[in-house]
């Protein structure tokens, strides 16, 4: 499996594999393919990695800029991330995951920051506290993990592509 940055060939698949692995979910508000677009639109798709076996893309991971209290402060969000239903629980969200945040700590970022289950993140490094809110959400599925610097503690906004 090769893991690499997307092409301007990748877009609609890139959108077709976010629809399709978000579809079933239960939280899904079907919006997850759009926000890629919207951040890629706006150039806040910081990082976006595609998985590609056989010139096959089944996975996908995005990252875009955050901010914490107002200031970005060098912190990203990760999300939304995708693969094709039938080669979930294989290992290629965790490999997409870890070559962004790979690429983030080479860039330079103070850590990122997600929402999401906790029993599944955690699995990759990282963690809540308690100390990130996001609009009343329960604190434990807005998670962080420090590259650099101090525990970050405030209010996580996402870029404008995830809306309110």
């Amino acid at each position: 499996m090769l893991i690499r940055h997307e092409t301007p060939g990748d877009v609609d698949a890139i959108h077709d594999l976010t629809w399709a692995a978000f579809k079933p979910m239960p939280f899904s508000d079907d919006t997850e393919a759009d926000i890629i677009r919207a951040l890629r639109a706006a150039g806040d798709l910081t990082i976006s990695l595609v998985a590609e076996e056989s010139s096959k893309i089944l996975g996908h991971v995005a990252f875009s800029p955050v901010m914490i209290n107002g200031a970005h402060n060098g912190w990203f969000g990760l999300g939304p991330i995708s693969v094709v239903p039938e080669r979930q629980r294989q290992g290629i969200g965790k490999a997409l995951i870890a070559k962004g945040l790979a690429l983030l700590n080479e860039r330079g970022a103070n850590g990122c920051a997600l929402i999401g289950n906790p029993d599944i993140y955690s699995r990759v490094g990282f963690e809540s506290d308690g100390r990130l809110t996001y609009q009343g959400l329960d604190t434990r599925y807005i998670q962080r993990l420090v590259l650099r610097g101090p525990i970050p503690s405030g209010a996580l906004q996402f870029a404008p592509a995830f809306g309110p």
